[in-house]
């Protein structure tokens, strides 16, 4: 049984994924971990052993060799190996070696944040130099609005992501879709059985994989006191400090609530009238950085079309007090087909970020709920989901 000291960001999947264990081991080597909703930096966790594949070293061996030949990561091998590194590698140690890393870039490892995002980005951006990224403004806690631009196309199509904070698959689901697409464009491949280099010339895509970073943290991570406001979390929680089911940004507006599309009427109808977990629609409309941010990008580029992806219902919303063109309806039935999801005609909502976009440009816009169950949702089936968005965003790229 070995020692763990909690750190800052440590989940108890995301130290199973890295492990290579199972999330109920852990749990049970730690009952009192199945009883607080997030861990706190500096508790000690026992971590059970695990079946590794093992090594001993032979004459000649480095390092680096090693490392490439079980296809594992350098700086993971020396940290399951206290006492090995390039300068000293003796013969004869038997090395315990880490689970062959993925060669693709984005693979959750536990829930999928905002660092996870960032880091996937950036792999992303190294290896695909045609993928152009933009920032087009901050969170309340400064996180950076990273807007990812592909192909060149005049069609415009803009998709975004996690506008609600326990909605972050969609974050990953749209992260995955951008590495299949890039990487059959970049090696000239088809993506399930369509050409990529046809949507490049055809198509430029706009995509914001996470518009609400701090309510991303917030749900995966929770707050500890030293969090800026964790008085105030706190308090819109009702001193609940299981945060799962947040779906505002960090000051408690609801971002699916903020735009300037009959939005008093929304607030009127939801009777929200406070900061609070879900449902609150600002002081004012556009009222958040995040909101204003993605309302500013839309109406500098103004797309030919829009997604905004939710979980979860396998459902397609497509309509807006009749600001909708004609074609939209029949546009969400292709998308339907495509997706094995439901095309329908919502009423009784406003202030959303696809009625904002219908209203202001009288063009197709869509809000896409992939997935069943409870948000958040599990990780399990991620990669279904983002076939799902994949066909969706492809199917509207052709019409």
């Amino acid at each position: 049984m070995l020692q763990y000291i909690v750190r800052k960001g440590d989940t108890l999947q995301r130290i199973a994924a890295k492990r290579g264990l199972k999330l109920e081991n852990i749990v049970y080597a730690n009952p009192w971990s199945s009883d607080q909703p997030y861990l706190i930096p500096g508790q000690i966790l026992f971590l059970p052993s695990t079946p590794r594949r093992r090594y001993e070293i032979q004459s000649g061996d480095s390092l680096k060799r090693v490392a490439e030949q079980f296809a594992v990561n350098e700086q993971t091998l020396v940290e399951m190996n206290p006492g090995i590194s390039h300068d000293r590698f003796p013969t004869g140690r038997v090395l315990v070696l880490p689970s062959p890393e993925c060669k693709c870039i984005v693979e959750p490892q536990g829930e999928y944040g905002y660092k996870e995002m960032m880091e996937d980005m950036e792999e992303l951006l190294d290896k695909y130099k045609f993928i152009e990224a933009k920032e087009i403004g901050h969170s309340v806690m400064g996180k950076s609005l990273v807007m990812l631009r592909i192909g060149k196309g005049k069609r415009q199509i803009h998709v975004n992501a996690s506008i609600h904070a326990n909605e972050w698959i969609t974050t990953l689901c749209l992260m995955k879709f951008i590495e299949e697409y890039a990487e059959a464009y970049y090696s000239e491949q088809m993506w399930n059985g369509y050409d990529p280099q046809e949507w490049f010339e055809q198509c430029t895509l706009w995509l914001l994989p996470m518009a609400n970073p701090d309510g991303v943290e917030l749900v995966q991570e929770g707050v500890t006191h030293e969090h800026v406001y964790a008085q105030q979390l706190l308090s819109y929680n009702n001193q609940r400090r299981d945060f799962k089911h947040w779906k505002s940004n960090i000051r408690g507006v609801d971002l699916g609530d903020q735009f300037p599309a009959y939005w008093e009427e929304e607030g009127k109808r939801r009777g929200i009238k406070s900061p609070s977990p879900r449902d609150y629609g600002g002081a004012f409309p556009l009222s958040e950085p995040e909101a204003e941010a993605l309302a500013t990008f839309t109406l500098d580029i103004a797309p030919d079309a829009v997604i905004s992806l939710h979980s979860q219902g396998q459902e397609i919303y497509w309509n807006y007090r009749d600001f909708e063109p004609e074609e939209s309806r029949r546009m969400s039935v292709r998308l339907a087909q495509v997706s094995g999801y439901r095309a329908v005609k919502l009423q009784g909502s406003d202030a959303g970020y696809k009625d904002w976009f219908i209203q202001q440009f009288k063009r197709p816009g869509f809000t896409v709920e992939i997935g069943q169950g409870v948000n958040p949702l599990p990780t399990n089936h991620y990669r279904n989901m983002t076939l799902e968005v994949g066909m969706i965003i492809r199917e509207l790229m052709d019409l």
